[in-house]
């Protein structure tokens, strides 16, 4: 009996200390790396602030002497908004911090970096005095380059003296190629190093990680515990899909690595994937504010990042979702009787990058089988064409590309069946819009599907993977009817195809309507106002620590 107190004095010994020298350690880098970092950024910043309000007051001279002027852009986002934060005085218009919006690759012009600009924007409108610093590897463009490349690939025009970019030197440390083994962990500890870089060259008063660094978000709140940080996350870098599908048949078509769990190296790779999957929980269980981009992505961070409910202070994970570029689509395609009939062609497409996730495989079986098998209730003087849209980013998707068309020729799907266009201009890819019927997503767990949005919004008819965001959030009943289809095998896409395609021209021009209502609750309206209530609250927590101090 003697020895039981004994052990638990021991036990609760050994808790004690590790609890302390963990304090120990985060208040060493506190008092020496953090307070090193904001000491060495200090020059920075004042020259850096004293150069915006140059900027600005040449802004303002050169908008006086042009009649042209964008003034009508930097109305204020409703009042509405406001409530958004702990109080009205908190998220008022005079505040004049710099906000850091870590994004490595902001030049790459995909649908990530639509959304840094859609947040900068709005941030500028909401707090014209904040500075909005950009955190990027992106060395061969200078800002005057990159902020027209936002305007003509996303007609985003920002207000230039309040943005600055920061060029970062370690961006090579998450590239996929450093790591050619265990790249999850290696690009996570990655981000660690071009955090530290970013930190080295200003430490902002708000840090927010729009590309999915979770553990710059970690180090931020390690070393400097009074900056607020926020994260708008895309996807979650590993989830627990992930790791089911590691268990389930490659025939499921559950993602690259469905079937990977088998024998001694998949129990390995299970075991490494849940260690990280704990690692990146504890990362991102430091995080003040969480926007997601979808229901699916919200789920899966409400159960890696479970510990963020154990701060009172971390606010619950909201879902905002993506802007999407609705209007300019609607306003170019024709919904009526007359187009159904005249301009609507029985053409399926697909818009997607040939990248291996995306499943166009999945796609040129389904397609096969059911151009090989349609009933007599699909027009028969009209052969249905596969249209497949894409961007190839270098020789392995050029590869991959003349795989698929070897694929097709297999399947006896002829050049007049399929067309691969790859790399084409947005006017192409618009004009395909306005004339084809369906839109098709074969990707297993697509996080959002900006693509599904826009088939919608051009009325096309969407059918889209029974899974992720599109099964979640997209396609979805609308006045209590459908707006599209749901599949997962070859079988269920065939039938998909044939339904739309066997439907009289009324009922598909009723189906491609509501498709197009349910697409316009995606606007970048309804973006900016998630964004600014959720940053808003970053916004009241910097003012009430300044208040604090």
């Amino acid at each position: 009996m003697s020895q039981i107190p004994r052990t638990l004095w021991t036990l609760l010994a050994s808790l004690l200390a590790i609890s302390c020298s963990a304090y120990i350690c985060r208040w060493l880098l506190q008092t020496t790396v953090g307070w090193s970092l904001r000491r060495r950024s200090r020059a920075r910043r004042t020259l850096l602030l004293a150069r915006v309000k140059v900027e600005e007051s040449q802004h303002q001279l050169s908008t006086r002497q042009s009649p042209k002027s964008d003034d009508g852009e930097w109305e204020k986002v409703e009042k509405s908004t406001e409530g958004s934060a702990r109080t009205g005085q908190e998220a008022n218009d005079e505040w004049e911090g710099i906000i850091g919006f870590f994004h490595p690759f902001c030049n790459a012009g995909g649908g990530g970096e639509r959304v840094l600009w859609a947040a900068t924007k709005a941030t500028q409108k909401r707090w014209p005095k904040a500075v909005c610093v950009v955190y990027t590897g992106d060395h061969e463009a200078a800002k005057d380059e990159i902020l027209e490349s936002v305007q003509n690939r996303f007609s985003i025009r920002l207000h230039p003296p309040t943005v600055v970019f920061l060029y970062l030197s370690t961006r090579h440390y998450v590239l996929s190629s450093t790591w050619p083994r265990f790249t999850l962990l290696g690009q996570s500890l990655g981000s660690l190093i071009l955090a530290y870089d970013a930190f080295s060259l200003l430490v902002p008063d708000i840090f927010i990680d729009t590309m999915g660094y979770a553990f710059s978000l970690a180090l931020s709140k390690t070393v400097f515990p009074s900056i607020p940080t926020g994260a708008y996350v895309h996807y979650p870098t590993i989830s627990t899909d992930m790791l089911g599908s590691l268990d389930a048949s490659p025939t499921l078509g559950k993602g690259l690595n469905a079937g990977a769990g088998q024998g001694l190296r998949g129990s390995l790779k299970k075991r490494y994937w849940r260690l990280f999957a704990r690692l990146y929980g504890w990362a991102g269980g430091s995080v003040d504010v969480v926007m997601a981009n979808s229901s699916w992505t919200a789920s899966h961070i409400r159960t890696l990042w479970k510990s963020r409910a154990k701060r009172p202070e971390a606010h619950p994970v909201s879902v905002v979702f993506p802007p999407c570029a609705v209007g300019e689509i609607v306003r170019s395609v024709r919904l009526d009787a007359e187009s159904e009939k005249n301009t609507r062609t029985p053409t399926i497409l697909c818009i997607a990058q040939f990248r291996p996730e995306k499943n166009h495989t999945l796609l040129l079986r389904s397609f096969a089988r059911f151009l090989h098998s349609r009933s007599d209730a699909t027009d028969q003087q009209r052969t249905p064409h596969l249209l497949l849209i894409g961007s190839v980013r270098d020789a392995h998707d050029a590869t991959r590309v003349y795989d698929l068309r070897l694929l097709a020729h297999e399947l006896h799907l002829t050049p007049s069946h399929v067309t691969f266009l790859t790399d084409a201009p947005f006017p192409t890819v618009l004009s395909h819009l306005a004339t084809a019927s369906i839109g098709v997503n074969t990707m297993w767990n697509e996080h959002f599907g900006i693509g599904v949005v826009e088939y919608m919004a051009a009325g096309l008819i969407p059918v889209v993977n029974d899974s992720g965001g599109p099964k979640m959030d997209i396609v979805i009943e609308w006045d209590n009817e459908q707006t599209g289809y749901k599949a997962s095998t070859e079988e269920e896409y065939a039938a998909a195809f044939e339904a739309v395609l066997s439907m009289d021209d009324g009922e598909r021009l009723r189906m491609r309507r509501r498709a197009q209502d349910r697409a316009l609750a995606f606007g970048e309206r309804t973006f900016e106002a998630g964004w600014i209530r959720e940053v808003g609250r970053l916004v009241g927590e910097s003012l009430a620590r300044r208040k604090g101090r």
